[in-house]
C-alpha cells in the first residue's frame, strides 16, 4: 500500500457524496505529516493526476477536492462522476453544476477566487467617475 493509500481506503469507506477533513485529520489517518508545500501551495491540493502521489489517492478512490481553505487548514474531498472511458490517474470529470451559474458552490469559487487581492480605502466610490474622459491626451 502507497503512503497515502490509508486516505483512498478512508474515502472508500465513508461513501458519502462529500468529506469534509481538515488538514491534520489527514496526517492522522495517512500516519504521516503532510509536506510543507501542502501548507503553503493551493495547487499542491490540486485534482491535476500528475501533480503528487496524494492526488492518486483521492482520484482513485473516486473523490476531488474542493473548497480548500488554506489558511482554515481544511478542505472537503466532493465524489466525482466517472468519465467516460478508462485513463490512468482515476480520471474523473468534474460535476456539471459545480460550472453551472447557481449550482452547489458556485458563487463562492467565482467570487472567492478574488478574495484579498484587492483593498479599497474606506469611503471609496466606485461607482463616481475619475475626471478623467475616455481619450484625454490623444
Amino acid at each position: 500500500m502507497s503512503k497515502y493509500g490509508p486516505l483512498a481506503a478512508h474515502l472508500r469507506k465513508a461513501g458519502r457524496d462529500f468529506v469534509p477533513l481538515t488538514f491534520d485529520q489527514i496526517e492522522g489517518i495517512v500516519g504521516a505529516k503532510l509536506p510543507a508545500s501542502a501548507f503553503k501551495h493551493r495547487a499542491w491540493w490540486s485534482n491535476n493526476p500528475s501533480n503528487s502521489t496524494i492526488t492518486h489517492a483521492w482520484l482513485d478512490a473516486g473523490y476531488r477536492t474542493a473548497d480548500v481553505d488554506m489558511p482554515g487548514r481544511r478542505l472537503v474531498f466532493r465524489k466525482a462522476a466517472p468519465a467516460s472511458g478508462n485513463r490512468r490517474g482515476g480520471n474523473l470529470r468534474q460535476e456539471p453544476e459545480a460550472f453551472v451559474p447557481g449550482g452547489a458552490g458556485f458563487f463562492s469559487r467565482i467570487f472567492g477566487a478574488l478574495k484579498g487581492t484587492v483593498t479599497l480605502e474606506p469611503g471609496t466610490d466606485l461607482t463616481s467617475p475619475t475626471g478623467e474622459k475616455w481619450g484625454a491626451g490623444r
